[in-house]
């Protein structure tokens, strides 16, 4: 017995049975996304078939998450394991971002109403005595917009130079800000990795020339008065209120600032989610 042919639906019929509107049909169509198993040569009208019918609802959804058109079309083409797995990380960059966003609203909401003080009193300001120790360092004039990049990648370049060629890593990473950084000042920064065997540091950075303007330093023995903040609010500029908070509670207890403010990075900031606690920002203090 011969099979029939499967019967094809016109675009009216599949946009209505798929709850799509022919526009958005057509859009999906032009972008590779859902292309009509016919098109009529001589009325260019679409005809689809029914097996397309939870493709198309799966485009659908995936652009209530917000998905971009080319995430969606690079998603199609996975098998199910790995179109759950793309799905997964898309949707921890979404959870990530909004948690961010709600911190930066946190924030404005603070300064819009002038009640900087009830901000500043959400961050718990402690101290801790540093010893001396010699770091080895990168320092680069960087806006605000290209500063997360750079210190992933210098943390990245520093750490492993500490640990195949300096002894080792002594403490955690952390970023000095020398003058502000923001869209329209470029600091400079310092980003910084306390080493093990300072003679190795040195020999290193004299191999490397002066490429990244390195140095090896000795960091004396100071006093951090800090704040331990989440992974949400590192991002610029809600980061700023950590820094403020610090800085009005070092004040009212008539403590001196001593030196630039930095990031302390104590945690592994990939595995880390937006709520998770991953940097001190911190002030070198003396005084009472």
């Amino acid at each position: 017995m011969t099979a029939q042919p499967e019967e094809l639906l016109s675009i009216g019929v599949f946009a209505a049975r798929a709850r799509l509107s022919p526009k958005a049909l057509r859009l999906y169509d032009r972008l590779g996304l859902l292309t009509p198993a016919h098109v009529d040569e001589a009325s260019g009208y679409r005809y689809y078939r029914a097996a397309q019918i939870e493709q198309a609802r799966m485009v659908a959804m995936l652009r209530r998450l917000d998905m971009p058109l080319a995430g969606i079309a690079g998603m199609l083409g996975l098998d199910g394991e790995r179109a759950a797995r793309t799905l997964d990380a898309y949707w921890t960059g979404v959870e990530e971002r909004f948690a961010e966003q709600r911190t930066l609203a946190r924030y404005l909401r603070g300064r819009l109403s002038g009640r900087n003080t009830e901000l500043y009193a959400t961050f718990e300001v402690k101290t801790v005595d540093v010893p001396e120790r010699s770091v080895l360092s990168e320092t680069r004039h960087v806006g605000a917009r290209e500063l997360p990049a750079w210190i992933a990648a210098s943390a990245e370049r520093l750490e492993r130079a500490a640990e195949e060629e300096c002894g080792g890593i002594a403490a955690p990473h952390f970023v000095a800000y020398h003058a502000d950084v923001t869209e329209e000042s470029d600091g400079p920064a310092e980003s910084c990795v306390p080493v093990v065997d300072a003679e190795a540091a040195r020999a290193w950075v004299a191999a490397q020339g002066r490429s990244r303007e390195l140095q090896v330093r000795v960091e004396p023995a100071h006093r951090l008065a800090y704040t331990r903040i989440t992974k949400a609010q590192v991002a610029y500029p809600q980061i700023i209120a950590a820094f403020d908070a610090v800085e009005a509670w070092a004040a009212e207890r008539g403590l001196t600032l001593t030196g630039p403010c930095r990031e302390v990075y104590f945690a592994d900031w990939h595995r880390s989610g937006p709520e998770d606690e991953v940097c001190d920002v911190a002030f070198p203090v003396s005084g009472a």
